[in-house]
């Protein structure tokens, strides 16, 4: 085995791409048309709600929380991609729903579907059995699991600022890039209110089991959030310094683990 074909293991991006003339090979063309093919369906596409709220009943079960389904200012998917202001903001019937609901929480959750369907599909609810089985040993008081359709990650502010979370956490289908079109974004932000920038928020990008391993996007979570209550603070001025794990994360057993899921 040559050492290109060592590095190709250890990655998705392009790298080391085989060359006929003035083009790249066939084989390569056809690989980067469809992985562009993936991005684009997982920015056009609808996440598969019913199946999502199948399973969030049994998360209410196991855990006592609640959910509630909202929808941004957005009235279709081409509005969606067009007005990104608009899916930061709530609809007015969503604003009535979360407005008429219990307040005072420790901890939002907010589940966006963002810009990627696939990584709703395939990762959120994985990612959230894993969350909130270690979430429980924080003792917070968590608001209802807020589910966003069209949604920004700046539609949490306006949702935990209704519930009076002290802390927000979102979880939002990221931007797909033509070898991770199921990726999710983490945003942690104190104190959240309408108007918060970006500087404000701490981010755990491409949570997926080729990525990010989601074990340890979990811990990394858990971890900020508990800095974030001690130093009453998010963004910028909260340093990462959590200590590099011990064990690393074994790939292949994070995938074993999302086929078992699924499977059941």
């Amino acid at each position: 085995m040559s050492n290109l074909d060592r590095w190709k293991q250890f990655t998705q991006a392009r790298i080391g791409l085989g060359r006929f003339g003035v083009s790249i090979s066939t084989k390569d063309m056809l690989r980067f048309r469809m992985d562009h093919a993936k991005a684009k369906d997982a920015v056009v596409q609808e996440p598969s709600w019913d199946t999502i709220f199948d399973q969030l009943k049994l998360f209410s079960k196991l855990y006592g929380i609640q959910h509630q389904f909202v929808k941004s200012q957005v009235t279709s998917k081409q509005e969606y991609l067009l007005r990104p202001d608009l899916g930061r903001r709530l609809s007015e019937e969503s604003k009535i729903k979360l407005d008429s609901s219990e307040k005072g929480y420790d901890l939002g959750i907010v589940c966006v579907d963002g810009l990627s369907a696939k990584a709703i599909d395939e990762n959120l609810l994985l990612f959230l059995e894993g969350f909130l089985s270690k979430v429980e040993t924080l003792h917070l008081k968590l608001a209802p699991l807020v589910v966003a359709q069209w949604g920004r990650v700046a539609i949490g502010d306006e949702i935990s600022e209704i519930l009076q979370s002290k802390i927000c956490l979102v979880i939002i289908g990221e931007r797909p890039g033509l070898s991770s079109a199921d990726s999710l974004g983490l945003y942690l932000t104190y104190e959240p209110k309408v108007g918060k920038t970006d500087e404000a928020r701490n981010c755990i990008s491409n949570v997926r089991p080729l990525g990010f391993p989601l074990p340890l996007a979990c811990d990394k979570a858990i971890y900020l959030i508990q800095e974030s209550i001690s130093q009453k603070r998010s963004g910028v001025l909260l340093k990462d310094q959590m200590p590099k794990p011990k064990q690393s994360i074994d790939m292949k057993e994070d995938l074993s683990k999302l086929k078992s899921f699924r499977e059941e």
